[in-house]
């Protein structure tokens, strides 16, 4: 697993201060442990779109968001899994400007691999074996092959803050 230290030279310094307890508060209102490696990362850098081409979101928008697309999303063929906070629910944690939906799925071990239902030409679901910092950061440097990701243009990528 990444840590946040090995986010800086791909998202610059973080720019929230520390806000990982407010988004294990948000895990405990739901009755789950978050994975610590993306409540440590979305407690610095949470909440922002990642040069017009991703969002990442943080303690402002997990709830909010998982409101508003959690019940569509759950209702679609091609996801086979519940949305948080739907008990056993995966993690709905970000987009691409693509309109895909970014997850968390957790197993029976206990561990958290990133997933997405991809809206890029007909609607499906991709599975990774990756924690979320490994697939992130992978992602953002570019170095995932997929046909479905941003192609990136300049490093650190440019942030903008949702509040």
């Amino acid at each position: 697993m990444k840590s946040v230290s090995e986010f800086a030279g791909l998202l610059g310094e973080p720019v929230r201060q520390d806000e990982g307890h407010l988004i294990e508060e948000i895990g405990r209102l739901w009755s789950v442990v978050l994975p610590e490696d993306f409540v440590a990362v979305a407690g610095a850098y949470g909440d922002v779109g990642i040069a017009d081409r991703m969002s990442l979101l943080g303690a402002r928008s997990l709830r909010w968001y998982a409101d508003l697309m959690g019940g569509q999303l759950e209702q679609s063929a091609p996801v086979p899994h519940l949305v948080l906070p739907s008990e056993g629910g995966a993690l709905l944690w970000g987009n691409t400007i693509d309109g895909d939906q970014l997850f968390l799925v957790p197993h029976e071990d206990g561990s958290w691999t990133v997933s997405a239902f991809l809206r890029h030409s007909v609607d499906h679901w991709y599975d990774s074996d990756l924690s979320f910092s490994d697939w992130f950061h992978l992602a953002l440097a570019g170095e995932i092959a997929t046909d479905w990701l941003p192609e990136w243009t300049s490093l650190p990528h440019v942030l903008e803050l949702n509040e």
